[in-house]
């Protein structure tokens, strides 16, 4: 039998994408008129010229929409088609429709706006924030008595940390196919995270039920979080075209359009206060964490919790209180990105650590390890922490690096270099798993198998390249006892398995693996008690493994039927050969009101430790060596998830040292190409050196662990290595924390024409 797993018809160039796929007869494509900038109104639009183009050449604007003209999930407050005001650059405004894309374009460009006036507009979130101009109240976390344990404290130091944001860069852009359907609803191909996700807003705003809506996804290709909620946006767009005129329609972002009208990673800016003791345990902690949330709501109020969950970093601080800001400005609306504003909190933790240690003149290294979480160690929103592995991966990595001599051989080099100069950085994770959301921790299987023994597998999880299909085909194959090759991961439909979550927080494997093995071990059971009873055994001494029925525990005498034989036999004997299962995470629970629970099924944890190279005068650097230790538990698939964390690790490290999206004061984003924005690329890239720590996790399906997200957070390291060259180039050198660290600030830190920061804000000998 063929293998049918995604990564080996990608290897072979056989995967299909929704740019792919065969246009049905009769295909309109569609195309978007977006506002022109951050913040205005209009009365209308004069369409004559984009009509008088071609007679397949159709303009849809907000009063074309039969349904609710709303996106918005959380808080209503984002319109898909903009009605006399526009909030951002690139909000669309108007749905064109052509018999080709091009002609779709020329028209788009030829619709003018009637009576447009620009208004003031914001992009600063802390200018928002004095402005009152919040989406949600702010949320706080506290733990202890933060104030008074400041008063306690042998050494004080506050500052600020800022962060920008970043593009996903997917290699697809968002597009979708939408075909009308005669029930009198529409059937869509969609490049989303979450197909029941889609089908929600599509039918919002056709003013459909959902059983008229049917979603498909096949994979994306890539998405890292710009696919959960907003890929709904643009099926609706192409529902609404086909809904409309009875025609299939079709809409395929280009890369400059994706770039300007999508959600990005959240920028932050925070002010950090921590106070330790004599001996740099640290006593107390307190952050404000302004987060730049764009024109609409979005996934906002479920990112700034993650962000506050992981206000300690991978450390136990006994005294916290931690508050998070919603702050609306005129950008784009932003969203979830990979680690789903954990990377912004941990970012903040790292720079209020690295700020004490150089006033307390401790190796910042031993700073961290003083204070990694240790079993037991209470969280400072009330979970105990189970299966601690903090320290292990630390002092695994650090022996794996050779500390001391690589630390001892760095400052031997910056002694004898002076036109360049090394640096070093370790970063410990401490990440949770699950959605922070509770009701979102569910998640169902069905399963198939047919009567020659082959299997289908259809869950709620999406493949956008992470690999949670192959996952799913070797949980299942395992379960089964068949080779992995007899199983097939299907599409994921809406029709199929129903009201599922968005593959995202890591959580795709966990959630629908365990779903998967559920009913799959439900087959496994009836197919066992069919055997026993054909065969008069004892239903306790068969096993099925490597496609073959075994009496156990006499294996010598061989199998005595195979997988496919079983199969065909139990078919002829009426046994039902389906099954569904539904999973939720157990023991989550979380009170808003006090801000206490245990919001995560586990934790994962790891360390890296990264070395770089600065060239002193013309401020480039070269990242040298990179040394992970990252805890996997049972890894279900070895080579997935080292895929997994090395590419998590180069995103990270793109977003602390080289993706520069930076915006101006009237909200255009400077780098809208991919020739103007940078991404890792080898070249960039240290080499790697990753040991993958498998201890059994009970917690999750096959004792695995999730790997998506957490390895990401490894590429903060980067940005305080450049930051150890700079300080041994310039000693005593004040850094401003402000990721990401290019070559540009590099250069500017180097030669003094970019001011460093002020004062310390120590506080020593309280």
């Amino acid at each position: 039998m063929k293998h049918n797993f995604d990564f080996i018809q990608n290897l072979l160039g056989r995967t299909v994408y929704i740019d792919d796929l065969p246009e049905p007869a009769n295909l309109l494509h569609a195309a978007v008129f977006t506002s022109p900038s951050a913040h205005g109104s209009f009365a209308g639009l004069d369409l004559s010229a984009a009509l008088a183009l071609d007679p397949t050449v159709r303009v849809l604007t907000a009063a074309d929409i039969p349904g609710q003209n709303q996106l918005g999930t959380a808080v209503l407050d984002e319109p898909m088609l903009a009605e006399g005001v526009w909030h951002f650059r690139g909000q669309v405004i108007a749905l064109v429709l052509a018999g080709s894309r091009s002609l779709a374009r020329r028209a788009a460009a030829a619709i003018k706006l009637v009576g447009a006036a620009d208004r003031p507009a914001v992009t600063d979130p802390r200018v928002a924030f004095a402005r009152g101009d919040l989406i949600l109240k702010p949320r706080t976390q506290r733990w202890g008595d933060s104030a008074a344990a400041f008063a306690l404290c042998h050494l004080v130091v506050s500052g600020r940390a800022d962060s920008a944001g970043q593009e996903h860069v997917y290699l697809e852009t968002q597009g979708a196919i939408a075909l009308p359907d005669d029930s009198g609803g529409v059937r869509l191909m969609s490049g989303t995270q979450g197909p029941s996700g889609v089908q929600k807003i599509v039918a919002r705003v056709l003013g459909l039920p959902m059983n008229l809506v049917e979603v498909e996804t096949r994979r994306m290709g890539g998405a890292f979080g710009g696919k959960e909620d907003q890929a709904s946006g643009w099926a609706a767009l192409a529902a609404l075209g086909a809904f409309a005129t009875q025609r299939p329609v079709k809409i395929y972002l280009s890369r400059r359009d994706d770039m300007t009208s999508t959600g990005k990673r959240h920028p932050y800016s925070s002010d950090f206060r921590i106070g330790l003791d004599k001996d740099g345990k640290i006593l107390a902690f307190e952050a404000d964490y302004y987060q730049n949330s764009g024109a609409a709501c979005d996934l906002s109020p479920a990112i700034i919790p993650r962000t506050l969950f992981h206000a300690a970093g991978a450390y136990h601080i006994p005294n916290v209180r931690v508050t998070g800001y919603l702050c609306r400005t005129n950008l784009v609306p932003f969203t979830a990105f990979r680690g789903f504003g954990g990377p912004q909190g941990f970012f903040v933790i790292e720079a209020a650590l690295d700020k004490a240690a150089a006033a307390l003149g401790l190796d910042p290294v031993e700073l961290r390890r003083r204070n990694l979480l240790r079993e037991g160690d209470v969280s400072h929103y009330g979970m105990p922490h189970e299966g601690v592995l903090a320290t292990e991966t630390f002092e695994r990595c650090l022996a794996r690096a050779g500390y001391p001599e690589r630390r001892a051989a760095i400052q031997e080099y910056n002694r004898t270099n002076p036109a360049s100069k090394r640096g070093l950085a370790v970063m410990p994770v401490c990440f949770g798993i699950s959605f922070t959301k509770m009701m979102m921790n569910q998640g169902g299987a069905l399963i198939h198998v047919y009567n020659d023994g082959s299997v289908g597998v259809s869950t709620g999880a999406t493949e956008m390249g992470q690999g949670v299909s192959r996952k799913l085909a070797l949980i299942v194959a395992r379960a089964l006892g068949v080779s992995q090759t007899a199983v097939r991961v299907e599409s994921t439909r809406t029709t199929t398995v129903a009201n599922t979550m968005p593959t995202a927080a890591s959580t795709g494997a966990d959630i629908n693996g365990m779903a998967a093995q559920l009913a799959a071990t439900e087959i496994r059971q009836r197919l066992l008690a069919f055997a026993a009873a054909s065969l008069q055994l004892d239903p306790a001494s068969l096993t099925l493994r490597d496609g073959q029925l075994f009496a156990d525990p006499e294996p010598a005498a061989g199998p005595l039927l195979s997988f496919a034989a079983l199969v065909a036999k139990a078919y002829e004997g009426r046994v039902d050969l389906s099954a569904h299962a539904f999973f939720a995470t157990p023991g989550l629970h979380y009170d808003l009101a006090t801000e206490r629970g245990c919001p995560f099924a586990y934790h994962v944890y790891g360390c890296a430790l990264l070395t770089v190279t600065v060239d002193t005068l013309r401020g480039r650097y070269q990242f040298d060596d990179a040394i992970m230790v990252h805890d996997t538990g049972v890894s279900i698939d070895p080579l997935v998830d080292l895929g997994q964390i090395e590419g998590a690790f180069a995103q990270g490290l793109g977003w602390a040292a080289l993706e520069d999206l930076r915006f101006d004061d009237k909200g255009r984003l400077l780098a809208d190409t991919l020739s103007t924005y940078k991404l890792p690329d080898g070249h960039f890239m240290p080499r790697l050196d990753v040991e993958m720590l498998q201890r059994p996790n009970p917690k999750a399906v096959a004792n695995s662990k999730a790997v998506g997200e957490p390895p990401l957070m490894y590429g903060i390291a980067g940005w305080f290595a450049i930051a150890d060259a700079l300080r041994a180039a310039r000693p005593g050198l004040e850094l401003a924390y402000d990721l990401p660290m290019t070559c540009e600030k590099v250069l500017g830190l180097l030669t003094g024409d970019l001011v460093p920061a002020g004062p310390s804000g120590g506080e020593a000998g309280r």
